[in-house]
């Protein structure tokens, strides 16, 4: 160096970064350019041979050598440029390596282990000293992640990544735009497409579009937990969004999120996100996002598939249609009806709103929330926990779509039950009422149901018997009016004639009667009781 730092200065430069003090600061603190206190920190460093570590044990076990100055040719302290030291070229920590040895076998993070030996055991210290012994302690110690390898057309992992800017023609980026991308584990084949927004319609068309390239369908879907699919994460029972379950139920897949902040669980789309990014868009503008997809369905076909993969050692396109392709799920008759759902409650008239029309419920579902889900031509209400309740055709905007099963039967009317049963329940009085309702009503035409009402309610006060009376005189008459009816039925009923009988064996002969007429008027005893005397009464009712 043209300027060379005194020995003095060196050693301060050199205490103040054991101590932990920045560059920055040692450099205003001793009047320095900060270039020339990073040259004296790194030369010192320069000349440490760095402590090496083989696995746990060799971490509690190995000392670290300290070069003298024959090994080195200076008579400049040695320090690691990173690690704080004691003098003589040890680390602060190398008294305390058996304690953080033991804390980072309990697994315990290098900020605690570094509270501890303060709190506990007086280090004096830095953090990040602290913090290295750590790093080297734990190198090697954790195993080695795991390989999983999946057969044809059991997987295919997704993700989002950023796309292609939309640029205007005079230049002005006018959109952001979102990749998703698809890939099948087995073969690596690809599936790109460029959306504006990662919603969940969204999030299922492309993964429709991408089914229906392929020619068939994989048995699991490993996504992470982007909102459009999973409403609540969690490892062992994520909430997935109802939307996307019908999606999956259709197509006959199962939807598998991965750990939540683990992307090593699908480290497959990982790369081929990165892999679209760098090698498909980037440095690319695009004036529509057709656009974008045109040129990214391009790039599958002549790049994507055509390469030979870094681990199969296959060409991705010859592995898909030989192996993979045929192991694909088959793809339904149609594709799936996309719909839209919200939560809805029930009005006090038993109908739902659903884009401004109107649908019947059951009765007893009035004042509850429900969910209506609904598409371009049916719309569907289900409970909370998603039991069909009602289906119905969609309406147009302001009408009402009423399921007769779904009135209570206290708000039918008799009127709306139709002439069909009102007379069936007018023929369940009796024959006669049957048969004045049944001319009245071929009298009187449609007029005559609300009159087959009033007749049905009048047997609520009257008895059968004398509404067949009553129907039996108005049609002796031909009168078929409900109020003459009512007329017949406030008048008594006569009493019937009945037949006297001219013999019977308790019936005594006229001699009988006058023999006792003859013994009341007999002379001198004109007032006396009459003494008659009857003859007796054989067992058969016959006289003595």
């Amino acid at each position: 160096m043209a300027n060379q730092l005194s020995m003095a200065i060196q050693e301060t430069i050199l205490s103040l970064h054991r101590q932990g003090w920045s560059k920055r600061r040692i450099a205003r603190e001793l009047g320095l350019h900060r270039d020339t206190v990073r040259r004296c920190v790194n030369s010192a460093a320069a000349q440490i041979r760095p402590e090496v570590t083989t696995g746990f044990s060799a971490a509690f076990d190995s000392k670290q050598a300290t070069p003298d100055k024959a090994t080195t040719g200076s008579d400049e302290p040695q320090v690691a440029s990173a690690t704080p030291v004691a003098p003589g070229g040890r680390s602060l920590c190398e008294p305390f390596r058996e304690i953080v040895g033991a804390k980072v076998y309990a697994g315990l993070s290098a900020q605690r282990i570094y509270q501890d030996l303060q709190g506990e055991h007086g280090f004096a210290g830095g953090y990040e000293s602290v913090k290295r012994m750590v790093r080297r302690m734990s190198a090697g110690q954790d195993p080695p992640f795991r390989r999983m390898e999946c057969a044809p057309g059991a997987e295919a992992q997704i993700d989002f990544g950023s796309g292609a800017s939309i640029v205007d023609p005079d230049g002005k980026r006018r959109r952001r735009s979102h990749v998703l991308r698809l890939i099948l584990s087995h073969s690596r084949k690809g599936y790109s497409e460029s959306v504006f927004r990662q919603t969940t319609d969204d999030f299922i068309a492309c993964i429709e579009n991408a089914f229906w390239a392929w020619g068939g369908v994989p048995r699991t879907l490993v996504i992470d937990n982007l909102k459009a699919a999973v409403t609540q994460a969690d490892w062992y029972d994520p909430e997935l969004n109802p939307k996307l379950v019908s999606f999956c139920q259709h197509y006959g897949t199962v939807l598998l999120p991965t750990k939540p902040y683990t992307p090593r669980h699908k480290g497959k789309i990982e790369s081929g996100v990165k892999y679209v990014k760098n090698n498909a868009i980037k440095g690319r503008t695009f004036a529509l996002l057709a656009a974008q997809n045109a040129h990214l369905e391009k790039w599958e076909s002549s790049v994507a598939d055509q390469r030979i993969h870094g681990t199969t050692k296959k060409q991705v396109r010859q592995l898909f249609e030989s192996v993979e392709r045929a192991a694909l799920l088959p793809l339904p008759a149609e594709r799936f009806t996309n719909f839209q759902e919200a939560q809805r409650v029930v009005h006090r008239d038993g109908h739902v709103e659903v884009s401004k029309a109107y649908y019947s419920v059951p009765p007893e579902y009035v004042g509850r929330t429900v969910w209506a889900r609904w598409d371009s031509r049916i719309v569907r209400v289900f409970t909370d926990v998603f039991k069909p309740i009602a289906i119905h055709a969609r309406s147009e905007a302001g009408c009402f779509s009423t399921d007769s099963a779904h009135l209570s039967s206290r708000k039918i009317s008799g009127v709306e039950r139709g002439a069909t049963a009102l007379l069936y329940r007018a023929r369940l009085i009796g024959p006669q009422t049957g048969r004045w309702a049944e001319s009245m009503l071929k009298g009187r035409g449609i007029a005559g149901v609300r009159v087959l009402v009033g007749l049905l309610a009048l047997s609520r006060k009257h008895l059968s018997s004398t509404i067949e009376k009553a129907c039996e005189q108005a049609s002796g008459h031909g009168t078929y009016r409900l109020r003459e009816l009512r007329a017949l039925l406030q008048k008594p009923i006569e009493q019937a004639q009945l037949e006297f009988m001219e013999e019977h064996p308790i019936i005594r002969g006229m001699s009988d009667y006058g023999a006792v007429v003859g013994v009341s008027f007999r002379e001198g005893n004109p007032w006396n009781e009459p003494a008659l005397i009857l003859p007796e009464v054989t067992a058969d009712g016959s006289g003595a």
